[in-house]
């Protein structure tokens, strides 16, 4: 064979290794000012209606919802929904409504079906029941510490914040799937976000959208994100496009990961790239840079007979292991295993290939297409555009950071 032939390609995938190098290494940098410039929760607490849509039993369930009944907040109301009646959720939220009579919290029945995502169809239902101006749309899966609120609310000070999110890293349960995944959201997600914000980007993270009904009403209500399934990136784009900026909360709540299989981890993660894809069809394929272990592995196979991959592959690893726990660490996470950093990269590769091998996505029990997600950003190229340079300024001087789940 041609030495050149197989030179050139091994040559490539170490670059591309060592872009994901540096990458990791920002990631830490980024990761760590972050975490270092955490302002102090606000002092001025405007009232807040917390909605958390419901969809059947999940682990850690009541152990999620009780941090909500756990707030440190003087004016809250909890909307809980769900869409049917015999839906297993329910008497967990009635335990804790008994176990907590203090917290004003609510609970929505309501089975009316609005467009494809259930999600939107559930706080469109649950809307009617909340009393405040400010609005906070959590997921079910997500464990908040007491000063939660406190740190949305004080995310609204700046001037022309229309939306606020916030990071999150993963609570695995038990198993090498749960930790697979949790290894995912703590050291690639959660750094990915954090540059890209840095770079200028501002995306909503589904997992905390909070905005006031004045904004909620300027998009056209719930009812404008119900044909989408990346409903928390189509937010942020119709919120940006609208002229406010996307805020990051001085908060990091943990979901729940409880993946109980590789195919099942699989299934999930295929979701998140696939809509993804959708929202940034641009930026997504270059997101492979995160994963330079894999490319390493890459070099180390197509130039078998020579040291310097197997010397690359030792450092990606290093690096990859290394930087994972320092940005674990740093948001507070539970550490994940070292070891599982290789696995990690790998399996993501093989996650954004299935990507682009179609449009469906299981969310529950429904099976969905992001084809309409994809529609409005070819349709609507602001929402796919970087925003404006004086929001790109705002987001730097603020020191805060961004991402995608």
């Amino acid at each position: 064979m041609n030495p050149l032939a197989v030179q050139v390609p091994a040559a490539l995938a170490a670059l591309l290794c060592a872009i994901g190098v540096v990458q990791t290494l920002a990631g830490l940098t980024y990761v760590r000012r972050f975490a270092r410039q955490m302002p102090a929760p606000a002092t001025s607490l405007p009232p807040i209606t917390v909605l958390k849509p419901l969809h059947n039993d999940e682990p850690l369930l009541t152990e999620a919802l009780e941090t909500f009944f756990r707030q440190d907040y003087p004016a809250l109301q909890l909307v809980f929904g769900v869409q049917r009646v015999d839906d297993p959720a329910i008497p967990i939220v009635r335990a804790l409504q008994e176990r907590y009579e203090h917290v004003d919290a609510v609970l929505v029945i309501d089975p009316t079906p609005h467009g494809t995502n259930r999600k939107i169809a559930n706080l469109i239902n649950m809307f009617p029941a909340a009393r405040h101006d400010l609005l906070v749309v959590s997921d079910s899966d997500m464990h908040v510490a007491p000063d939660y609120l406190r740190r949305i609310a004080a995310a609204f000070v700046s001037p022309g914040v229309g939306l606020v999110t916030s990071l999150y890293v993963g609570k695995p349960t038990r198993g090498v799937t749960a930790q697979l995944g949790a290894a995912y959201i703590n050291q690639i997600f959660a750094a990915g976000a954090v540059v890209a914000r840095a770079l200028g980007r501002q995306d909503c993270l589904g997992a905390t959208m909070a905005f006031s009904r004045a904004t909620l009403r300027r998009i056209g209500g719930f009812a404008a994100l119900s044909p989408y399934v990346a409903d928390d990136g189509v937010l942020g784009c119709m919120v940006v496009a609208g002229g406010q900026t996307i805020a990051l909360a001085a908060t990091v709540p943990a979901t729940t990961v409880s993946d109980s299989g590789f195919a099942a981890l699989f299934r999930h993660e295929l979701r998140w790239s696939r809509t993804i894809r959708a929202m940034a069809p641009t930026i997504f394929p270059a997101s492979l840079v995160q994963y330079p272990v894999f490319w390493a592995l890459l070099a180390a196979s197509l130039a078998p007979g020579w040291l310097w991959p197997f010397a690359l592959l030792a450092l990606a690893i290093a690096v990859r292991a290394v930087c994972g726990r320092l940005i674990e660490r740093a948001l507070g996470a539970a550490p994940t295993p070292l070891w599982l950093a290789p696995l990690r990269d790998v399996f993501s590769i093989a996650v954004m290939a299935a990507a682009y091998a179609g449009e469906k996505v299981a969310w529950h029990d429904q099976v969905l297409s992001t084809r309409a997600d994809r529609a409005l950003v070819r349709r609507e190229g602001a929402f796919a555009a970087r925003p404006p340079v004086r929001a790109r300024i705002v987001a730097r001087a603020d020191g805060l950071a961004h991402g995608e789940r």
